[in-house]
């Protein structure tokens, strides 16, 4: 299959299983329930994040927040759409982290632009350390990045056919 709809399939899969598992977790928890899966490792709890990541911009009012979310996310969405659609031929690891950047954001996006909060429930932790509940839409945004810096790393590394 060529890279191209391969690359926006992946972004279509990542927002279905964004959108599947927070459905899963909003009709089957309220919210702040906690559900242990891996005792001192691992938690399903359903929170719902207004803001940015680790809760960001709470102190602006919500009307507001919510517009400049939105407008922030559609707009990086659509620079990550134009690089997947331009650059992702250049290598599978580039169209693989774009894919994975679009599908998270799109994800996030529709939260924030539909109900107006993200949900989030993967919840990890080790003794005291507590690393802020997530998603599959923010696990994909992290993975695409790491892909793409791995990417650019890669591409410096390799010698120049001039």
């Amino acid at each position: 299959m060529p890279r191209r709809p391969f690359s926006f399939l992946i972004a279509g899969a990542v927002v279905v299983a964004d959108r599947v598992t927070k459905l899963a977790v909003q009709k089957l928890a309220p919210p702040w329930d906690t559900r242990e899966v891996i005792p001192g490792f691992f938690n399903i709890v359903h929170t719902e994040n207004p803001a940015a990541a680790f809760s960001l911009l709470t102190a602006i009012p919500q009307g507001w927040r919510r517009f400049f979310l939105v407008a922030c996310s559609a707009a990086a969405s659509a620079l990550v759409a134009v690089l997947l659609w331009r650059d992702g031929a250049r290598s599978r690891k580039l169209a693989t982290g774009l894919a994975l950047v679009l599908g998270g954001a799109l994800g996030n996006l529709y939260d924030r632009a539909i109900p107006g909060t993200v949900t989030d429930f993967l919840d990890f932790y080790a003794g005291s350390f507590h690393w802020p509940a997530f998603n599959i839409a923010d696990s994909a945004i992290t993975t695409g990045a790491c892909l793409i810096l791995l990417d650019m790393l890669m591409a410096k590394r390799a010698p120049r056919k001039d």
